[in-house]
């Protein structure tokens, strides 16, 4: 309801899921008040126009006006300088007269000479303030012609057309053509569906772990089966800002750029994403990591292997460990039965497994 000069009605807008072009039109905003504003800059230029070349007419006329002064004074001034030749048959009162008549046509013609270089100085001062009138309104038509182009929303890569929610009638929906929008709002998205990236969220604990271009494993809720290689794009530097109500856990945003695609993966799906930290290439047999012990000033690792006669001590050099698994590099055979419990504990042969 209600209207105005900065009101955002949504006039026309592609449908949601097409496909659209490079600098196609997939918006627009009623330019009514901004049209009419375009007018008047319009008509202010031309009047800012006309009245550069009216200064520039008058101008001139006052020029030849003053070069006209400066003219009639000089031939005064000669008409002055002859009659003082006529001095010696004059009498004493005209020979007087001749004199200050000289002397007043020499003074007048020599302050025009004086007053041309002010007059050009009013005269290019006054041409300059209308040249500036006229930047100025140039100026303003370029700002209202641009604010009426931005009402106007193209493609900037060609991709999916994707429109936001709004609160319409005590309920979410889809933007469409109609709805008021505020300045700066997020109405729609243009995505390559060929290229996808996943805003997911990091606990502050684990970041510290991730580097950008590590691997990732993204598995889709949409499709249990379905599972795509990713790695990390970027990684924020600093946490997601709290909600309503302040958190103390806090998660880091991070971006993971899709690797391969499939093609039932649409924008806007949820997702989770297993991330590689380290990876070990070699083979190498794990156990779980509460079977591990480790004694001495050194920290030897050592596991409990179940032989026929006993549990036997083996010394083992561990690999990657974290805190369920740890790899074995040397030392342990796949298929040997290890202890779960330390040494002497009561109930070490009822709790055992076999390494995988």
């Amino acid at each position: 309801g209600g209207g105005g000069d900065f009101m955002l009605v949504l006039q026309d807008v592609v449908k949601p899921g097409s496909q659209v072009r490079k600098g196609q039109v997939v918006g627009e905003f009623d330019r009514q008040y901004m049209m009419q504003r375009l007018d008047d800059y319009l008509s202010s230029v031309s009047q800012s126009e006309a009245a550069l070349r009216k200064r520039k007419a008058d101008l001139e006329m006052t020029r030849k006006a003053h070069d006209q002064l400066v003219a009639s004074s000089k031939a005064a001034l000669d008409k002055a300088k002859l009659d003082l030749k006529t001095i010696p048959v004059l009498s004493a009162i005209d020979a007087e007269r001749a004199k200050l008549g000289a002397d007043q046509a020499d003074a007048k013609y020599q302050q025009l000479l004086a007053e041309v270089k002010f007059v050009r100085i009013s005269e290019e001062s006054g041409l300059r303030n209308a040249e500036l009138d006229l930047a100025q309104s140039k100026l303003e038509l370029k700002r209202a012609q641009a604010n009426a182009d931005r009402m106007i929303v193209k493609a900037p890569i060609e991709g999916l057309a994707i429109m936001q929610s709004i609160f319409r009638g005590g309920e979410f929906g889809q933007i469409q053509k109609g709805d008021q929008l505020w300045p700066g709002m997020f109405f729609m998205q243009v995505v390559n569906p060929s290229s996808m990236v996943i805003n997911a969220s990091v606990n502050q604990v684990d970041v510290d772990k991730l580097r950008i271009g590590s691997k990732a494993t993204v598995h889709f809720d949409a499709y249990p089966g379905l599972e795509l290689p990713g790695h990390i794009d970027s990684i924020a530097a600093v946490t997601k800002p709290g909600g309503a109500r302040p958190t103390f856990v806090r998660e880091v945003p991070v971006r993971i750029k899709l690797d391969r695609m499939d093609a039932r993966v649409i924008p806007d799906l949820s997702v989770s994403a297993d991330i590689t930290v380290e990876a070990d290439s070699a083979e190498t047999t794990t156990v779980p990591a509460g079977a591990v012990f480790s004694e001495g000033a050194l920290e030897k690792t050592y596991v409990m292997v179940q032989q026929p006669t006993g549990w036997e001590k083996r010394e083992v050099a561990i690999g990657m460990k974290n805190n369920v698994m740890a790899a074995v590099k040397s030392g342990l055979r796949p298929g040997e039965i290890v202890a779960l419990d330390p040494p002497g504990a009561s109930a070490l042969e009822a709790r055992s497994q076999t390494p995988k």
